[in-house]
């Protein structure tokens, strides 16, 4: 891995709540060294509010926010993909598109947020959890040397950040 920014896909099913959270944690926890992308299998079409509002209370530009189908990063002229992160249960057992240039995947599951019942400040908590979970792995991969580990050490450490039930 010898790139100079890496291109990080995050996937979900809906692409309203997880995989748009940890793009925005991605552009600010990895800036300069990470850009991040998210899309879903079968998009809802908007972005949850929820999500917005968690964002923009936390200071980040929510102007990049679309709820998008994968299939935009399948093509020839999408930027091509170093890993892909499935943070959906859902999007983990769904048959991926082939991504051009093999990028190095995991499944980093979540609980999602935009499932949650209950009054205004119950799923505000949700949704704050969700978000601590993805930066608190986000910033250990942001962290990794790629530069100086193999292949096949990344994988594992990639399968061990997914695993984690630290951050649960």
């Amino acid at each position: 891995m010898t790139n100079s920014v890496y291109n990080v896909l995050f996937l979900c099913t809906g692409n309203s709540a997880r995989s748009i959270l940890a793009e925005a944690i991605m552009n600010r926890v990895g800036a300069g060294k990470f850009k991040a992308y998210s899309a879903g299998s079968m998009p809802k079409g908007e972005v949850h509010p929820q999500s917005i509002a968690l964002l923009q209370r936390t200071n980040y530009d929510t102007s990049f926010a679309r709820s998008k189908n994968w299939e935009e990063f399948a093509t020839d002229d999408a930027p091509k993909l170093d890993f892909v992160f499935t943070v959906c249960d859902n999007a983990a057992g769904e048959a991926c598109p082939v991504w051009p240039g093999q990028p190095m995947s995991a499944h980093w599951g979540v609980p999602d947020p935009a499932a949650v019942e209950g009054t205004e400040p119950e799923i505000a908590l949700a949704f704050s959890d969700t978000y601590r979970m993805l930066n608190n792995r986000i910033s250990i991969f942001c962290s990794l040397p790629l530069e100086s580990i193999d292949k096949l050490s990344l994988q594992e450490k990639l399968d061990e950040i997914g695993k984690s039930r630290e951050d649960a």
